[in-house]
């Protein structure tokens, strides 16, 4: 749009902010430099298209949302300083920053050193830290999102305002449409299902990719595509497409913050800010390559409840990759656990297999003093005197030694069968079923030879009812043979109706919302000519539409008929103040009378005649027909005095005129108005006499 074709520029917005230029326009709004007349001072002042403002529903949710951001004071923060509405215009009025945005640093300095892409990172990190620590959402990080003033601070700008709109980039659910940037768009997201502070979590590790290679994680021709590929093809590690040195643990910290499943990511901004100052106090120490680090970083398995971990501990972990996808965390206990059988199993299978290396039967027999030479034959004792030559008995074999070795062997055998079957012979592993339906889930548990058993079943908004939630043992963990696996099936989503409020006072609407599980939200106030003052009019959501549990239901209340001011038309024209009255919504009750000093036709009286009434009312108006008119007798021949007396008692004022003929008679000859004419009461009749 040319400069001077903008309606807005030089324009006055709510009598005190004058807009400059503009700074930038979207689908949604367009931000301008203004000044502030009141405080002297240059703001920023982002105007929505009045194409969006026509919306009630969408003008409710912008004013809340600005209030929400309003509510974070934080320097990384771009402030909220007002919000308001200037002929139909919304705009919410933010503090000017000078410098430029994330959006020119990446392309200026991308591919840049994984020092300085952290460094900006955790700034941005600590705005959404406190924003996620007030409850609120930012919903569309992304580099122009974020600014960069000319001291080098980085601020973020736009919180919260991405679920207000209904644009062609979109993130958030709103009547159907997702809103939001689709380059940076968590897949829970893009698929509407439920939406928490992890999908900044993922924003974020997409800006963190980009930084480190110059270019974003997921393209293609269109938002579709690139869309399908959030959904289904994992964020690469950015080492993969950059030409630059990328450690581990950075490379970790990507694919964390990026895992497809929310519940493999950091659980919010506080956590991947933890992370991301432990990589940059690795960074700073010089490290380059520290795998226990980068796996603490990796996306937790499926199944583990992340708010449970202390992300802050220096206790090492120990983790082990199991495909590309996922990872398992094994505890301290398990893993000393696995590697003592382990080690126990691998020392007795050494002791069989030395024993089985030993010859069978006794050592050689060596004589007492024996050489090193071939020995000769050996004489025999001297036997009993008077014995003949004896003959030399043949040596025994030593049986002993066999026997003693075959014990050994078998003993060392079978406690090598029971370290196994007490170590791990009688153990299996827990078949992985999350996500699975419950007839299939138990069909594979009972094929791997365990008992299935439904332990509880819970709500949960990403597996879907009848599913798997959680088994205990979990996935790949060692149970006894003929073990009971149990099992947590989803509910599905938890839901509630919003129950009918219309005509319902704010207490009741309030009261049935907690039945409901549910929360009262914003309370609007507008004029209604049917439903009475302090009653619901209508909720949004309305009735009948389903909810999570602790949603907030926004309601309008009535404030009764709207009041309308009452002109007074008092000496006014009869028939133009019934038909301005008519149009006002008022009842008008009319009545006549004659009025001397009114005349025909116009208003003498009104009841009431100013204030403020209510459609329907009546206004009582008495219309003027004119003086009372009063027929004038014959007076001819009547002397003055009888003529006079007739007109004055008939209410007649009375002028008496000699004419050039006057000879003292004293006697009507004519008369003005004429006899039988009507002349208004109190007029004057003019008698002629001679």
């Amino acid at each position: 749009m040319p400069r001077d074709a903008d309606p807005l520029l030089g324009r006055l917005l709510d009598g005190r902010y004058r807009i400059v230029a503009p700074i930038d326009r979207g689908g949604m709004a367009t931000v301008y430099e203004a000044h502030d007349l009141r405080l002297e001072r240059d703001v920023a002042v982002k105007v929505m298209h009045d194409t969006l403002g026509d919306d009630p529903a969408f003008a409710q949710r912008f004013v809340r949302e600005a209030r929400s951001a309003a509510r974070i004071s934080h320097p990384n923060v771009v402030s909220v300083t007002d919000q308001g509405d200037s002929d139909g215009r919304l705009f919410i009025v933010m503090e000017q920053v000078r410098g430029t945005t994330l959006r020119q640093v990446v392309r200026d300095e991308s591919p840049m050193r994984p020092e300085r892409a952290l460094a900006l990172l955790e700034q941005v990190l600590m705005a959404l830290e406190a924003a996620h620590a007030q409850g609120i959402m930012h919903r569309d990080i992304k580099p122009e999102n974020v600014l960069i003033s000319s001291s080098g601070q980085v601020k973020v700008a736009d919180f919260g305002l991405a679920r207000a709109f209904g644009a062609d980039t979109q993130h958030t659910r709103t009547g159907g449409l997702v809103i939001g940037s689709v380059s940076y768009l968590a897949p829970e997201a893009i698929q509407q299902k439920h939406v928490d502070p992890r999908a900044d979590v993922y924003a974020a590790g997409i800006v963190l990719f980009e930084l480190l290679t110059g270019r974003k994680p997921h393209e293609g021709d269109g938002a579709i595509q690139v869309a399908w590929k959030h959904v289904h093809e994992d964020i690469p590690p950015p080492s993969e497409h950059t030409a630059q040195r990328i450690p581990d643990f950075v490379d970790a910290l990507v694919l964390s913050s990026t895992a497809r499943d929310p519940d493999r990511r950091p659980r919010d901004a506080r956590v991947f800010l933890l992370f991301v100052r432990r990589a940059r106090a690795a960074l700073d120490a010089g490290v380059r390559h520290d795998p226990e680090l980068a796996a603490d970083f990796l996306p937790r398995a499926l199944g583990v409840d992340t708010s449970s971990i202390d992300y802050v501990d220096d206790t090492p972990t120990v983790v082990t990759p199991l495909d590309e996808e996922h990872t398992t965390v094994i505890d301290h206990d398990a893993a000393l656990a696995a590697v003592a059988a382990g080690a126990e199993h691998r020392s007795t299978a050494a002791a069989v297999t030395a024993a089985a290396a030993r010859p069978p039967g006794p050592a050689p027999y060596t004589p007492p003093g024996a050489t090193g030479s071939v020995p000769g034959p050996r004489t025999p004792p001297p036997g009993p005197p008077g014995d003949g030559p004896r003959r030399r008995p043949r040596p025994r074999r030593n049986r002993r030694g066999l026997v003693l070795f075959v014990g050994v062997l078998a003993l060392v055998v079978l406690v090598a069968v029971a370290g196994w079957w007490l170590g791990m012979g009688r153990f299996t592993s827990t078949p992985g079923v999350l996500n699975l339906p419950e007839a299939r889930a138990a069909a594979k548990v009972r094929d791997a030879g365990l008992e299935w058993k439904v332990s509880s079943r819970a709500f949960s908004e990403t597996v879907t009812a009848g599913s798997v939630i959680s088994t205990d043992p979990g996935g790949g963990h060692r149970i006894v043979q003929g073990g009971t696996v149990e099992a947590v099936v989803s509910k599905g989503p938890e839901r509630y109706t919003v129950p009918r409020l219309h005509g319902k006072t704010l207490e009741k609407a309030t009261q049935l919302l907690q039945d409901s599980n549910l929360t009262l939200g914003d309370v609007t106030q507008v004029f209604n000519e049917t439903v009475p003052e302090g009653l619901v009019v209508r909720a949004s959501p309305g009735f009948g539409v389903e909810q999570p549990p602790g949603a907030a239901v926004s309601v309008t209340v009535s404030k009764g008929p709207k009041p309308i001011r009452i002109p007074d038309f008092t000496g006014k024209d009869a028939e133009r103040a019934q038909s301005v009255l008519g149009e006002k919504g008022f009842k008008v009750d009319v009545s006549d009378e004659n009025s001397d000093t009114v005349p025909e036709g116009r208003v003498i009286a009104q009841t009431p005649s100013s204030g403020k009434g209510f459609r329907d009312d009546v206004i009582r108006l008495v219309v003027s027909k004119g003086p009372v008119m009063v027929e004038v007798p014959r007076l001819a021949t009547q002397s003055v005095e009888d003529a006079t007396k007739t007109l004055q008692d008939l209410g007649f004022q009375v002028k008496v005129v000699k004419t050039d003929l006057y000879i003292g008679w004293d006697r009507v000859v004519r008369q003005s108005p004429g006899g039988g004419d009507s002349a208004p009461k109190g007029s004057t009749v003019t008698l002629h006499i001679v």
